[in-house]
């Protein structure tokens, strides 16, 4: 069972990546899908449940939820909660008690790995005081950076060769080399 978990402030993260920030300022709801689909492919690589929190404390009557899209858990907190404090609480939680929910099933016993993505200094004095480890807006989108080039990488090696030609797996460089000579240029 995975003990390892990725909490991640999704405003601090919107608002710290270049790509993510100009798209919020056009759209936000489509800042936020793309943040979800891009950490639901960095999920889909790793080990780990990711739980992305979203702040909704200015909603008024806001009852907060807890969503499943893809495999990432979406968190939308309730009026007057901050995403920070639901973070804080949340790790608590996971930090001292086997149960996962509403993250999935209950766990094995054992040491869990926690972490925090936030720019936020303060929130990333508290999350390591509970044992959890920080990891900036930069770090993160330097991992993600890094696991789409394995995925990219490994969709590679899958592709069927066409016809198992050598120009078929020759670099473009060498390919026109080739295709130069045959023509005697």
């Amino acid at each position: 069972m995975n003990n390892n978990y990725l909490l991640v402030d999704g405003y601090n993260i919107i608002f710290a990546w270049d790509e993510l920030k100009k798209l919020a300022e056009k759209n936000l709801d489509h800042a936020r899908e793309r943040l979800i689909n891009i950490l639901s492919n960095y999920r889909g690589m790793q080990k780990c449940t990711v739980i992305i929190v979203f702040d909704a404390y200015m909603v008024k009557d806001g009852t907060g939820s807890v969503i499943k899209d893809g495999n990432v858990y979406v968190v939308y907190t309730k009026e007057a909660e901050t995403a920070d404090a639901y973070i804080e609480r949340t790790t608590v939680l996971l930090s001292k008690t086997d149960a996962a929910f509403p993250f999935g099933k209950r766990t094995e016993r054992g040491k869990k790995y926690i972490r925090v993505a936030t720019s936020d200094g303060l929130e990333q004095v508290i999350i390591m005081s509970q044992g959890a480890v920080r990891i900036s807006a930069g770090e993160l989108y330097d991992e993600v950076q890094s696991v789409e080039k394995q995925v990219r990488r490994h969709i590679e090696r899958q592709r069927p060769v066409k016809n198992n030609m050598l120009a078929d797996n020759l670099d473009p460089e060498a390919a026109e080399w080739l295709e130069n000579l045959r023509r005697k240029k």
